[in-house]
């Protein structure tokens, strides 16, 4: 690439030599490839590959990573739409894998927009436990909810704040903490030109105090006993090793477990780098969290029985009428929280009456519905597009439109016609 600043290129060269850096800036000449993660909440990797129209080659990352062309216009398609896949750069799908994360636990993904590594932990998590995803800035939480929702992930409660404002609400109570710092971008220069022109020496630096300031409220919001995994698509040394380095002196209680750089030229993706460290001593259950109640919404459970063919979960009803069904746990207190979404939006109550969000409707596998209207070609494509189209005229209410057997979004079937409830910001035309 002729546009790498020359104060870049001659740190790069120290850093990695004249040989290798010349392998870099080979790789750097050349196309980066598109790749995405199969959602494991909602399918498998073998399921996924079998139902895609599509090419996919495996990137060695992990089993569910794939490449995948770039002529796939993948955020138009069907499987997307019906949250099997993320789109994902395959050297950042790493940093998630080595949390260590697992059903029941209380994990917290600090920098969390625009939701790859959060629905990655999710998948890991089995959708048990607590899953924190926090995002300081509002439109990017907002992101962030939109594809926890696509997902189908039921167990995050999406905060924004800042680092060291939530590490004052919450206190030590996570098992797993990850920080995908934001940093200079270094990784994602063959990507993003904006990353080339912002770089600069001073912003380097400037990313690393924020850095070491983001580890010290991780540092806080991590039970002794807990891993703190922190990763960044960044090459410099001041943001990355001495990062830590850095952090670790002024931790006593933290070990460093191990770390790990990937770089365009030697890996696969993009680059990053990650650091695994543990914090000394055991951890117990949190007294900041507890097992949210039961409210009985009647609406609500005469919406469930009709509907749905499983049991209900909790749920708890908002004052302006909003029905939220949460985790597992959730904060003792949530007045101190600026949250964005807590577990899965259901729906609302109007008029007396339960009306369902899209949100409910890609939480739950077609098998727990009691009624489905399958779509293929034409009726598939107008469905997405918002329209309505036909239905068996024996159905009748709520149920959701499905491809290949995953749930779309609601419909309400009326008289042979199934009215479409995809809400208008999420429609394909």
């Amino acid at each position: 690439m002729a546009n790498l600043p020359e104060a870049y290129c001659a740190r790069m060269r120290e850093q990695l030599g004249q040989a290798e850096f010349a392998d870099y800036l080979a790789a750097m000449e050349q196309q980066p490839r598109r790749a995405l993660r199969v959602n494991l909440l909602k399918t498998t990797a073998a399921d996924f590959s079998a139902q895609a129209d599509f090419s996919l080659i495996p990137t060695g990352i992990l089993p569910e990573s794939f490449f995948f062309e770039d002529d796939v216009a993948i955020g138009r398609h069907p499987l997307h739409a019906a949250g099997l896949c993320y789109v994902q750069e395959p050297a950042a799908q790493a940093p998630a894998a080595l949390t260590g994360a697992g059903p029941g636990m209380t994990v917290l993904d600090l920098c969390a927009a625009p939701g790859g590594k959060t629905t990655q932990l999710a998948a890991m998590m089995q959708n048990t436990g607590l899953l924190v995803a926090n995002e300081p800035v509002r439109s990017r939480a907002e992101i962030l909810a939109g594809n926890i929702e696509r997902l189908g992930v039921t167990n995050a409660l999406v905060t924004s704040m800042r680092p060291d404002a939530l590490a004052a609400a919450l206190g030590a109570c996570f098992d797993i903490v990850l920080v995908d710092a934001p940093c200079s971008g270094e990784g994602m220069f063959r990507k993003d030109e904006t990353a080339v022109r912002e770089w600069s020496p001073e912003h380097v630096l400037a990313c690393a105090a924020r850095q070491e300031q983001i580890l010290a409220s991780a540092a806080l919001l991590l039970k002794p006993g807990g891993r703190l995994v922190y990763s960044t698509c960044t090459f410099s040394h001041e943001e990355n090793k001495g990062t830590i380095e850095r952090f670790l002196s002024a931790h006593a209680d933290f070990s460093l477990v191990e770390s790990r750089r990937m770089y365009p030229h030697s890996s696969v993706g993009e680059g990053q780098f990650m650091a695994v460290l543990v914090r000394a001593g055991a951890g117990e259950f949190s007294a900041a969290l507890s097992v949210p109640a039961d409210e009985r919404i009647p609406a609500f459970e005469a919406f469930w029985q009709e509907v749905f063919a499983v049991d209900p979960p909790k749920a708890m009803l908002l004052p302006d009428g909003r029905v939220l069904t949460p985790p597992q746990l959730l904060p003792r207190d949530l007045k101190g929280l600026h949250i964005v979404r807590a577990g899965v939006l259901a729906g609302e109550l109007k008029n007396g009456r339960f009306a369902p969000d899209h949100a409910l409707a890609l939480a739950y596998p077609a098998s727990s519905f009691r009624q489905t209207v399958p779509l293929e070609a034409g009726a598939l494509v107008r469905f997405l597009a918002g329209e309505t189209v036909a239905c068996n005229p024996a159905l009748s209410g709520w149920c959701p439109a499905t491809v290949l057997g995953h749930p779309l979004g609601w419909g309400k079937a009326v008289d042979g016609v199934l009215k479409n409830h995809i809400p208008k910001g999420l429609r394909i035309r």
